[in-house]
């Protein structure tokens, strides 16, 4: 085929008498067929990578019962296999050991000019096109004919085929004039329901039912809420964000972006974040440090957010998370974002005891969930005092003890203010029993390597201490001062929530040691 059509633009170049819009049609053909060979290519649903592939954590977990209750997700039917396992039988288009994934409808959709979208009806997919390009598979460009362009806007065809303007009357702007004049948020926008699609980067947003975000999200298992949101790639705000957003391809990376959108005039209030108090002293205070109202209360969640699980953590879903930032001891450099830690008095933050490093200078950011862009809500706190564990130790298995106290900056026993986004976390007062599912989160990131600028969460469950030491998953690594959790991407729900920090991460089997007592709970 891409033979045929390089041979067509050598014909075309040299035997035709052809105009320059002949040629760049018939190379725009050579690139669409290109792009089909690729899509063909990356789109293979055999080509789940295994850190996608979860099913080998509930051959740890040793269920009593095996399908009470029905441990498969989106109306999948539970069938015992034998006494240690079950086999979940996957209405399309899900799959997986507890119907907890998607399948990868959009192999064969090759949508060229466009995204491959999941649907709950045969054939289980659509494709979405950039205009002008026409469905059903985005192939063919059409400029002008219909006219996309909205609201009496005149479309202009341009030099190809495939290229077009839009000249949009007074007041509309838009690729395709659908932004009106009246098109602007109000508050966060979580109303927001106009036709920006259009990131302030420049950035086209994906549709929020793309296959792309689909396989790259943690948990599916509550894809169906799916049927509560709009189909399309208009910017919204799902999770209560700052404002409205939505997801991007850069680079052929799943990423988000703030949208291009007008804040309506005379909307919210907005107040500056609270930076450290010059006149707070550093000496310890005598009087009793106050405790906050609640603790392990995260904001309510929305519904529709849930979706978005393992990507973006909802503000004040994990009010207890901080960020340690550093910077070198004595300098005027900005600080940057470190270590996670965990919130557990006014004055005091639990981290890791590999995080403390005593030639910087230290601070805590609470109540933010994107590392550049702080909210009006931020508090910004210096740490005056580190103290780690008297058993900390290092090797080049494992970290033993790996615990820290930071005492923050403040005054009359005050530091950080209780606030919607603002809270401590409970420590709990018993041991958590295996099969307790769990959640990490943080930022991705760690003193040597930088992966996310939004706080993400993830599930994890606790796990048989004996089957973590056998030699084949971490063998005798582990000691009393640590949890062993597997992660839980697409799992059971539980009630039984308890948030935890991850701060030592080794690879063998995907699972995490956590030093105790890291772990906080949230009733």
């Amino acid at each position: 085929m891409i033979s045929r059509l390089v041979f067509l633009l050598c014909f075309t170049v040299l035997v035709q008498k052809a105009t320059p819009s002949d040629i760049l049609d018939v190379l725009g053909d050579v690139i669409n067929a290109l792009a089909d060979a690729v899509v063909s290519t990356l789109f293979d649903e055999d080509t789940d990578t295994s850190d996608k592939d979860l099913d080998w954590l509930y051959e740890l977990l040793e269920p009593e019962d095996q399908c009470n209750p029905n441990p498969c997700h989106n109306d999948g039917v539970c069938e015992v296999v034998d006494d240690d396992d079950f086999r979940c039988s996957c209405p399309p288009p899900y799959k997986g050991k507890t119907c907890q994934k998607v399948r990868n409808i959009c192999k064969k959709a090759n949508c060229v000019r466009g995204e491959c979208t999941v649907t709950l009806t045969p054939p289980y997919y659509e494709c979405k096109c950039k205009e002008p390009y026409q469905p059903p598979n985005c192939k063919v460009a059409s400029s002008c004919n219909p006219s996309p362009c909205l609201n009496g806007g005149t479309c202009h065809k341009g030099v190809t085929r495939s290229s077009f303007w839009c000249d949009c009357p007074a007041n509309y702007t838009g690729k395709l004039c659908q932004v009106g004049p009246d098109d602007c948020y109000e508050e966060n926008g979580e109303n927001y329901r106009g036709n920006v699609s259009e990131t302030v980067e420049g950035l086209e947003c994906l549709p929020w039912n793309a296959y792309f975000i689909l396989s790259e999200a943690v948990d599916l298992s509550e894809y169906n809420i799916l049927k509560e949101l709009e189909h399309n790639n208009l910017c919204r705000n799902p999770d209560g964000d700052a404002r409205p957003w939505c997801f991007v391809r850069h680079k052929n990376e799943l990423t988000w972006e703030y949208c291009k959108v007008r804040k309506c005039f005379g909307s919210g209030n907005e107040t500056e974040p609270i930076e450290p108090n010059e006149e707070t002293t550093e000496e310890p205070t005598l009087i009793p440090e106050e405790d906050f109202a609640t603790c392990g209360q995260p904001q309510t969640k929305r519904v529709a957010a849930r979706i978005y699980r393992g990507m973006k953590a909802e503000p004040g879903a994990y009010p207890w998370q901080v960020s340690l930032q550093v910077r070198p001891k004595g300098t005027d450099i900005d600080f940057g974002h470190y270590c996670g830690g965990i919130l557990i008095r006014s004055c005091w933050v639990l981290t890791a005891a590999h995080c403390i490093n005593n030639d910087t200078d230290k601070q805590v950011v609470l109540g933010v969930t994107s590392l550049k862009k702080f909210s009006p809500d931020v508090q910004v706190i210096d740490v005056v005092e580190a103290i780690t564990h008297e058993d900390y130790r290092e090797t080049p298995g494992a970290l033993y003890n790996d615990v820290a106290l930071l005492r923050l900056k403040g005054s009359e026993g005050r530091c950080a203010n209780e606030t919607e986004t603002v809270r401590t976390a409970c420590l709990p007062t018993e041991t958590f029993p295996d099969k307790t599912e769990c959640t990490i989160s943080g930022w991705g990131a760690t003193e040597k390597a930088y992966i996310s600028n939004h706080l993400l969460y993830a599930p994890v469950l606790l796990l048989s201490q004996k089957r973590c030491m056998e030699e084949k998953v971490y063998g005798n690594r582990l000691d009393g001062s640590m949890l062993c959790a597997g992660n839980m991407k697409g799992g059971v729900d539980s009630c039984q929530v308890c948030v935890c920090v991850c701060v030592c991460v080794r690879a063998r089997v995907r699972t995490c040691l956590y030093t105790h007592p890291i772990c906080v709970y949230a009733p």
